[in-house]
């Protein structure tokens, strides 16, 4: 409904029965966006952003909220409170009622929420040809820090020499987060956790000890990783991303080239930004769409 015609605008929080509604204007909203760039949209179909937004709405370490007018959900929008850097998104706005400030508020709330959770930073990744979304966030004062590159594909190198993939086990927690915390200054220890109780997680040995880690090789999953050929070789161990694909930095020019020789496909450029602490990274890294 237009929101001209309802000037009340209320942010609550999400309940789990806001998620239907909310998954459908989610598809609507990046459907709308990608078919006018003529990039594919971020979801196959409705129901896969359903399934994602009910996700978000029922997990713990998430804050999500929703935008009301009289009855109606205009749009929402999710806070990843896992670690001590906060991810927001996704955020979606009904395309019927855009342009008249709802994102811009559903966005206040959450980086409110942050501020009073305490949070080092705070960070998101928007789609690079979206100019509005662009404008927003750099005027709520989010800075751009990396040009992503989505990658789908099967890797024609199947291993790389000296290195060992392997799912990743409870065990190997004290390392991962070690590393994250070597390459990012904090770690992703809940994150992880989950990763590896829902079986998504792998880690490169090399050496004798952990040189990588995945929490997932997929759209909302990421990596870290010591060097290059240490994220290669997890590259190498899949037959696909899944989602979307893989977030990689094109600033990694080694990286990038490395991919695009082995057969894997650029899909959509986006771009990395942050609010807060951001520490660059000393090492190899792939965010997840959140951050």
């Amino acid at each position: 409904m237009p929101l001209n015609s309802q000037p009340d605008v209320v942010i609550r929080p999400a309940t789990p029965q806001d998620a239907f509604i909310c998954g459908d204007i989610c598809y609507r909203a990046f459907s709308a966006i990608s078919a006018a760039h003529n990039f594919p949209c971020d979801f196959p179909n409705p129901e896969a952003a359903i399934g994602v937004i009910n996700a978000m709405f029922t997990a713990s370490g998430f804050y999500c909220i929703v935008a009301e007018s009289e009855g109606h959900i205009l749009g929402s929008n999710c806070l990843d409170e896992r670690s001590v850097i906060h991810g927001v998104g996704p955020i979606t706005v009904d395309p019927e009622t855009q342009n008249h400030g709802v994102g811009r508020r559903l966005m206040q709330v959450v980086l409110d929420r942050s501020q009073e959770r305490g949070a080092a930073g705070i960070r998101l990744v928007q789609a690079a040809f979206h100019n509005r979304s662009l404008s927003l966030y750099t005027s709520l004062g989010f800075d751009i820090r990396e040009p992503l590159a989505v990658m789908q594909g099967r890797t024609r190198e199947r291993s790389i020499p000296g290195c060992t993939v392997r799912p990743a086990t409870t065990a190997d927690l004290p390392a991962c987060n070690a590393l994250s915390y070597r390459v990012h200054g904090f770690d992703r220890s809940a994150e992880l956790a989950q990763a590896i109780q829902q079986g998504a997680a792998l880690v490169t040995e090399r050496g004798g000890r952990i040189a990588a880690y995945a929490s997932h090789l997929a759209f909302f999953g990421h990596t870290t990783a010591e060097s290059n050929t240490d994220l290669q070789a997890l590259l190498a161990s899949v037959d696909s991303f899944a989602g979307p694909g893989i977030l990689l930095p094109t600033r990694n020019s080694e990286l990038f080239r490395w991919c695009l020789t082995n057969g894997l496909r650029v899909v959509e450029p986006m771009t990395l930004m942050s609010k807060g602490l951001y520490n660059e990274p000393a090492g190899v890294f792939l965010p997840s769409v959140s951050f």
